[in-house]
Parts: structure tokens; sequence; C-alpha cells
């Protein structure tokens, strides 16, 4: 580009740079900004000296970390949950998006939609009522009809082992519907006259969907495998709180960075050890994006984000 390239482009759009300015400026700030406190995370932090002002402590802080053999388990912790969680979502929504768009009742399909998109607008707080309400030892529905039946109470908050099913199952529940829609978007936007074509030649529902809708749908699901394992590092917070709360039974098994950053600061106010394990997560979600997209790309150029 010419050294006056951008100055001549900022005098042609004017009125586009404008429009653009407060939406930059908010990355700018919110985003850019912030991260001079990366610092934080190689620093022994003190009050009184402040960000810059306290002492070095070099990798200190992620030795801890991993020392400790904390490090090590939520990292196991959240790269599972998260790949469960993109496995089922997206497979049910595939599922559902193909379901829904095979309906030819107009009223009941807008009805399934609606319904199956519902619990996206629910909030955490809300599903972790509705967990608590079924899994409770004392008065939790489950409990009542094992109760009910003659047989013995059962402690799920005592049981590590279920809740990576219980996790996934309201995960896949709530998210389910809304990643669907992308999917009834990508389906629509197929060419009706194969589907009638392939119809005509005596080709089975089953038969549609294996040779004509999933190849059209590919491309989307590649993207949005890889926006997803972007953030493979990166626990819902919301969910695993509200569900799970400050039940130290159930931490080794349910335990994800962001619910320790977030105990940790509760508990013992370390603002080091807790901006390395947050450091050490963006530095870890970037590659494993970067790999998975150099991988894709070099199968399929046309599926890569970049």
């Amino acid at each position: 580009m010419k050294k006056d390239g951008f100055v001549e482009e900022f005098k042609r759009n004017k009125a586009l740079f404008a429009m653009a300015a407060p939406a930059f400026i908010l990355v700018l700030v919110m985003s850019y900004l912030p991260m001079a406190g990366l610092v934080l995370a190689f620093k022994n932090y003190r009050y009184d000296l402040g960000v810059f002002g306290s002492p070095w402590n070099g990798l200190g802080n992620f030795r801890y970390l991993f020392q400790s053999g904390t490090g090590w388990l939520i990292t196991r912790n959240t790269v599972l949950y998260n790949l469960l969680n993109l496995i089922t979502s997206q497979i049910l929504a595939v599922v559902i998006a193909i379901f829904i768009t095979e309906i030819h009742r107009k009223y009941f399909k807008k009805v399934t939609q609606t319904v199956i998109l519902l619990p996206y607008f629910i909030s955490w707080v809300v599903v972790g009522v509705f967990v608590f309400s079924i899994f409770n030892y004392e008065t939790g529905l489950i409990n009542n009809f094992v109760k009910a039946a003659g047989g013995e109470p059962i402690n799920f908050y005592g049981m590590p082992a279920a809740w990576p099913f219980i996790i996934c199952a309201f995960n896949a529940w709530k998210w389910t519907g809304y990643n669907s829609v992308i999917y009834i978007a990508a389906i629509t936007g197929v060419d009706g006259e194969i589907n009638e074509a392939a119809a005509i030649d005596g080709a089975t529902i089953f038969q549609r969907i294996r040779y004509i809708t999933m190849p059209s749908i590919r491309p989307t699901m590649v993207t949005m495998i890889l926006l997803q394992i972007g953030r493979i590092l990166r626990g819902d917070f919301e969910m695993f709180y509200q569900i799970v709360g400050n039940n130290g039974q159930l931490f080794n098994a349910t335990d994800v960075i962001d619910t320790y950053v977030f105990r940790s600061l509760l508990v013992n106010p370390d603002i080091g050890m807790t901006a390395a394990a947050t450091f050490y997560q963006s530095v870890l979600c970037f590659i494993i994006i970067m790999v998975v997209n150099a991988i894709v790309k070099k199968i399929d150029e046309d599926y890569a984000l970049f």
C-alpha cells in the first residue's frame, strides 16, 4: 500500500469511517487497552504498589498453578467438558434442524421450533433451580419417586461421576435449539429443485438427507466446530457455577478454569495466580484454533476460517 493510501481511503469514505468509529473505540477500550493487565501474570501483586509497581515474579505464578496439581485438573476438565458439549450440542442441532425442515405442516413446524428454541432464553440461574429441584436429596423430584416406590434416596450431590452426564445433558438442552437455527438457515439455502429431482428419481428421505442435505451444510458445520474449538478452554462459567455451586465434593469432577479463577479470588485474592490461569487459558485457546484451522486448511482450504 502507498504511504498516503490510508489518507486517500479516509477522504473517500469519511462517512463509513465515522460509522465504524464507535465499534472501533469500543473494541479498543474494552478489549485491547485492558491487555496491559496481562503483566499481572508475571508479577507478585501488591495492592500498595499497584499493577506496574509490584515486583516481578517471572513464571512463579504458572509454576505454582501446575505444581499444586490444580492446573492439570482444571485444564483436563475444561477440555473434556467442552468436547462433550461440542459433540452433543452440534450433533443434536443438526438432527433437529433436519427434522424441522422436513416437517411440512406449517403450524406444527413453527410450534416445534419455538419450543426447541425456548430453553436458550432461560437464565442459567433458573436452570440451576431446575437441577436442584430434580436432584436434591430430600425434596428432589427423582428422590420423591424413589421414596414413593419404597427405595432409598440417592445423594446425587455426593456422586461426582454422575455430573459430567448431567451437565452435558442440560447444556445440550439449552443450546441445541439456538444452534439448530443456524443449520436450518443453511438447509433452507439448499436448492429445492435438487431435492425434488432426487425424489422423482426414487430417492428416499434418508438418501436425500445423506447425499444432498449433509454435503450442503458441511461448510457451516465445519465453521461452527472451528468457532467452538476456539473456545475449548473457556468453560461456561454461569452453567458450572449455577448448576454445581460451591459443592466441594464435586470440584474434582466439575471444576473448570473459569470457576477456579472465580473461587480463587473469593477465597485467596492472589491476583497474580488467577491472572496466570486466565493468561494460560487465552494462549492455549489461540494455539488450538490456529492448529485446528491449519489442519482443516490442509484437508480442504475452502473450509478454513482464514
